[in-house]
């Protein structure tokens, strides 16, 4: 691609990505710097992706972001930010286990869920309530914001959560955004 250089892998390259802890954007982050090389690598997680483009833009030399390609609006952080960084990259890997977890087994009647993985169980009747990523909604179900959720394994057990279904790993893409000028 146009402006990207590759070079030494020693400095240290800054994944921005979507968190908090536990996510499969935070995953993807850490399996990224590892395949290629970058041991000096660190992830950054945010909120929300559109903050990450924020946070890349302040140190823009030596910063990536990483989406996840079924991230609701993926499309608009591309192209609302063509002027300033471009799609270097796409990879796959698994995500971890998604599951549908609770604090207990009681009646489940409401749900926390990201946009993404969300038919897992729209069809089941649930009032569903959505957040910005799997691992927010593994926290807002430990704090009793809703009776489960749908999150990751990772997440599932870091809140003290009991899983209810397993859906197991999915196979997912994940792209990388780089601002313009970035020598990678």
């Amino acid at each position: 691609m146009k402006g990207i250089v590759v070079s030494s892998n020693d400095r240290q390259l800054q994944v921005h990505t979507l968190g908090p802890a536990g996510t499969n954007c935070e995953a993807a982050a850490h399996y990224y710097l590892e395949q290629h090389h970058h041991k000096q690598g660190r992830v950054l997680l945010y909120g929300t992706l559109e903050n990450a483009v924020d946070g890349v833009m302040t140190n823009p030399a030596d910063s990536v972001l990483l989406g996840c390609v079924v991230y609701p609006k993926l499309n608009e952080i591309v192209f609302r930010n063509l002027k300033s960084m471009s799609l270097h990259e796409c990879f796959m890997m698994p995500t971890h286990r998604m599951v549908l977890a609770a604090r207990d087994r009681s009646r489940i009647r409401t749900v926390v869920s990201h946009p993404a993985p969300v038919d897992l169980i729209e069809d089941l009747g649930y009032d569903i309530r959505l957040v910005t990523s799997n691992a927010t909604a593994a926290l807002e179900c430990s704090t009793g914001g809703a009776d489960a959720c749908i999150t990751t394994s990772v997440a599932a057990e870091a809140n003290n959560l009991e899983v209810i279904e397993d859906f197991g790993p999915v196979q997912m893409g994940f792209s990388i955004h780089v601002p313009h000028g970035t020598t990678l």
